[in-house]
């Protein structure tokens, strides 16, 4: 039986707020949604690797809303480029700003995808 999709959820508490990522990778691509507070759908940005013979940067493309386009851009491809495969990153702020956000939120991508390769990964 082919296996399914992983899903894992992760969670933080910094400076007084809760921060959220769930996690979804399939055979050929991944989808990151990280927020803040609650989990929540945010701008979202969608990363291509390049195919392994040809040099050059991950390419992406913001997919959908406009505040938190550099997070969500830099998130897709440092992701697209670590797991080679396309990947998609939605970014949900409510009160921080994208800069104070950023190290929270690449500590929580750290986290899934470690938990994602590890035996703890969720398949549900």
């Amino acid at each position: 039986m082919e296996e399914r999709a992983r899903v894992v959820k992760e969670e933080l508490f910094e400076q007084d707020t809760r921060f959220l990522a769930v996690y979804v990778e399939t055979n050929n691509s991944c989808l990151i949604m990280l927020s803040e507070k609650e989990d929540k759908l945010g701008t979202m940005a969608i990363a291509v690797p390049k195919p392994k013979d040809l040099l050059g940067p991950v390419s992406s493309s913001v997919l959908l809303g406009d505040k938190n386009a550099v997070s969500a851009r830099m998130f897709a491809e440092y992701v697209a480029s670590k797991k080679g495969k396309v990947a998609m990153v939605s970014v949900y702020l409510d009160r921080l700003s994208e800069m104070q956000a950023q190290t929270f939120f690449m500590h929580l991508i750290e986290k899934v995808l470690r938990s994602a390769t590890g035996k703890e990964a969720a398949t549900t």
